[in-house]
């Protein structure tokens, strides 16, 4: 049914970008990434967490490339993964340079740390060739040691200051194809320096809250910092950081943009905390539901309410609904279709969903393909 309806947000107008196949800024959908952890140099590993990130959903991944050795396993793993890639450099210029032969999508560099301007040249005069975008990324924990001593401490000002320098050596080169980020693990310096920054240029900005913390305490981090900026109409990539498996940055990232209509992909999940008129386990069964459907992907709109109290106006609004009743209701479509006792109320409810995510899916394979 998936009455889901668009996002009342005003999203800041960018200039648009294309990562590989991807599109970022402009109209396109806020693109989610992430970062691989393994060891670059182990190319199986990498490409197993890539694959991973590609089948939770990633539209991006991130990968370190800190020497020529990890240069080199960066174009294996490029030949074995379809997921955009972004190549994370600082230092030295010939492996960046390296990489864009080899295939990358996107150099994470910041220019001003390349060294001596020829230098800056040469990688933007192979991204230029290659049609490679820059992203330009601002870390509040790595300032220059002059803004240090100009502002004594981390700082909006000291960031925003920080990226104007690099942005000038783009600008000189007549670079524009580029990407920003500005991130602390502070909500509201990261906040503040995006807010300043998005008045004073047209490029994509990517979004993070750096070092937000483990699985809880950086999700509720991110949740708060990225939300206040979404709502803004701020962002056209983002990264959760967190101190978790890289999957679990995927999902909470759709999680925070489905939360905002901004992106609607897998399974929107309205749930009752439960209370003592519940007529079924709910808790125990959103989170067999959660782990049983984690591949979903396709947009769908489910309700698990265990009464009567809400569960009728949640389930008239939903592709799937279960009602908490003696026995419970099941709903499809926002209409009462049957009942089911709670012995067999998981097993038929997934079977239910997945049936209802095949529907969606041929409809979609059906309009692409007749375009």
């Amino acid at each position: 049914m998936n009455k889901q309806h668009e996002s009342p947000i005003k999203r800041r107008v960018s200039r648009k970008i294309w990562v590989g196949d991807v599109p970022v800024g402009g109209d396109a959908p806020i693109a989610v990434q992430s970062m691989t952890n393994t060891e670059t140099t182990d190319v199986a590993a990498t490409v197993a967490q890539i694959k991973a990130l590609e089948d939770a959903g990633a539209d991006i991944v991130r990968v370190s490339v800190p020497t020529m050795d990890a240069a080199e396993a960066f174009g294996k793993i490029r030949q074995q993964v379809s997921v955009p890639l972004i190549s994370d450099i600082h230092f030295d210029h010939k492996i960046a340079l390296r990489v864009a032969e080899l295939g990358v999508d996107c150099l994470r560099i910041n220019p001003g740390n390349i060294g001596r301007e020829d230098r800056v040249r040469e990688v933007i005069a192979a991204a230029r060739d290659k049609n490679i975008p820059i992203r330009i990324g601002v870390n509040a924990g790595s300032l220059e040691k002059d803004l240090q001593k100009k502002y004594g401490e981390p700082t909006p000002e000291a960031l925003v200051e920080s990226a104007m320098r690099h942005i000038d050596i783009l600008d000189r080169l007549n670079f524009p194809d580029f990407k920003l980020s500005l991130k602390a693990s502070d909500v509201f310096m990261t906040v503040a320096a995006y807010r300043q920054i998005a008045n004073q240029i047209e490029q994509p900005l990517h979004l993070g809250i750096t070092e937000a913390g483990g699985l809880r305490s950086g999700t509720v981090k991110s949740a708060v910092g990225l939300g206040m900026l979404l709502m803004d109409g701020i962002g056209d990539t983002l990264r959760v950081s967190l101190a978790a498996d890289p999957v679990e940055e995927i999902k909470v990232g759709f999680d925070i943009l489905r939360s905002l209509r901004l992106r609607n992909k897998g399974i929107n999940f309205i749930a009752c905390p439960s209370c003592s008129r519940q007529n079924f386990d709910v808790i125990g069964t959103m989170n067999e539901l959660e782990s049983r459907l984690e591949d979903v992907l396709t947009p769908v709109d489910v309700a698990v309410i265990g009464c009567v109290v809400n569960g009728p106006g949640e389930a008239k609004e939903v592709d799937v609904g279960v009602t908490g009743g003696t026995p419970n209701l099941i709903y499809l479509n926002g209409k009462p279709d049957h009942k089911i006792t709670n012995d067999s109320l998981v097993d038929h409810f997934e079977s239910l969903i997945r049936q209802k995510v095949a529907e969606k899916q041929a409809l979609e394979d059906s309009i692409i393909a007749k375009k």
